[in-house]
């Protein structure tokens, strides 16, 4: 097969249908996943985008062509896979391009129990035996079941975090037209004292009300304009394959995914004191504090899922966060799952006559930039120039875990990093106020695009 480098990232796959991923590509990858992987079966499922469907039983072909056998849960969010790999201790595959437009699809894979696969541990080997030919199996082919894991998904989610005794909550949902439209109801709609206001939950992978990016304002506008007009008490929006989730307070305000963070991590301290908590190191400088402030440890971590898990499992941590709104629980095989933060948020809400915007009011203490993204031609050169304006000044401290991290005097921060896929440069600034975020903001930029 050819050079799949083009649509192998640094923890998925991801390409465009048909141009750089189809059906031939899914079933050799799905090959190379059995021989990689092993095991005697693997659980498969898909997202509700038109190409998922045919993908996912091409990679479901694939796998059996090598003797091991499948469990194929057909619709699901990513989170709902990883609950299918945790709970029958399977490795597992999901058909998803996430928040990407309509004409891409992807895999996200994982061993048994949740454990990430990336480029460190395993996927380059899948590519390089895709892209060589995986050899013949000469054994019986494995056979292809079907299981139904939305009843189970919704089950365990629902042991972990009690709503039954909530406050009656009016909660707005924009699933985007994507699976949460799918786990949503399952999960939070039986026998629970909350009215969910439903927006966009047909299943379509066309994404004809607004793309599945909740990280983007633009797409937040709908749900914002609904939770004012309704009264609600809150709002979550969920990405594409729903394992991210953005939360609205009532005034139909973003609350920042760093908040949401510290919101959950307390809950989880509270239930077991002392524990561990991870955060990356673009997270505010607020989390570490709470955490620390509420007899917790905090840990910093590079960006990015594999990261996170990792040091969850070497550490024991009970809860991780991330400033993208993917959330981590140890209880949830140390996996990503934007349902349960919710149901935490939900739970801490509706045990509180609070406003939601008051409660979460607290664990919001600076101000910061968003995401800030600049095309460069030599990302290197621009990150070298960065470090040698600031890392002489008295009292900076830098370092490079992840890209470029400098610290200033009185605590402002910001972070440069290189895209893994794109020539961008990502920068992120926090600090006291508005006013200072934008000054130290427009100083890096001008370095970056000048």
């Amino acid at each position: 097969m050819a050079d799949l480098g083009n649509i192998f990232k640094a923890y998925d796959v991801r390409g465009v249908i048909p141009d750089t991923f189809n059906a031939d590509i899914a079933r050799a990858v799905g090959a190379a996943f059995a021989r990689v992987v092993g095991g005697p079966a693997a659980v498969v499922a898909h997202d509700m985008r038109p190409s998922s469907p045919e993908l996912a039983q091409a990679f479901a072909d694939g796998v059996t062509s090598q003797g091991v056998d499948v469990v194929f849960a057909g619709l699901g969010s990513t989170d709902m896979l990883y609950y299918g790999s945790g709970a029958l201790d399977l490795p597992g595959a999901m058909f998803t391009a996430s928040h990407n437009p309509a004409e891409y699809n992807g895999i996200k894979m994982c061993r048994s129990g949740a454990a990430p696969i990336s480029v460190e541990t395993g996927l380059a080997e899948i590519r390089g035996l895709a892209e060589e030919g995986v050899p013949g199996y000469e054994g019986p082919k494995g056979t292809i079941t079907e299981k139904d894991l939305l009843s189970g998904y919704a089950d365990y989610l629902r042991d972990l975090v009690d709503l039954s005794g909530s406050r009656p909550l009016k909660v707005v949902v924009d699933a985007g037209n994507g699976m949460g439209g799918h786990t949503v109801p399952a999960v939070l709609e039986q026998g629970l004292p909350l009215e969910i206001v439903p927006l966009y939950f047909e299943l379509d992978g066309t994404f004809p009300n607004h793309p599945a990016n909740p990280l983007d304002p633009d797409n937040l506008v709908d749900l914002q304009a609904k939770v004012r007009e309704t009264g609600a008490d809150i709002g979550l929006a969920f990405d594409g394959d729903a394992d991210r989730c953005f939360v609205i307070d009532e005034r139909g305000e973003p609350v920042p995914p760093s908040a949401i963070t510290a919101l959950v991590a307390v809950q989880e301290l509270k239930r077991e004191p002392g524990s561990t908590i991870i955060h990356n190191l673009i997270t505010s400088a607020a989390v570490p504090e709470i955490v620390a402030e509420h007899g917790g440890n905090p840990v910093r971590t590079r960006v990015g899922h594999s990261y996170i898990k990792a040091t969850m499992a070497e550490s024991g941590a009970i809860f991780g966060g991330e400033h993208s709104a993917h959330y981590y629980f140890r209880d949830f095989w140390r996996a990503d799952t934007g349902m349960l933060a919710a149901m935490h948020v939900l739970r801490v809400l509706g045990a509180d006559e609070r406003p939601l915007s008051l409660i979460t009011e607290e664990y919001s203490r600076y101000a910061a930039s968003g995401e800030i993204n600049s095309k460069v031609v030599d990302a290197p050169g621009r990150m070298a120039a960065v470090r040698a304006a600031f890392a002489e000044r008295e009292g900076v401290t830098v370092d490079e875990l992840d890209g470029l991290s400098v610290t200033l005097p009185g605590g402002a921060w910001f972070n440069l990093r290189a895209s893994n896929t794109e020539p961008l440069l990502r920068l992120n600034v926090e600090a006291a106020d508005d006013t200072e975020v934008a000054r130290l903001r427009d100083e890096v930029l001008d370095i970056v695009r000048n």
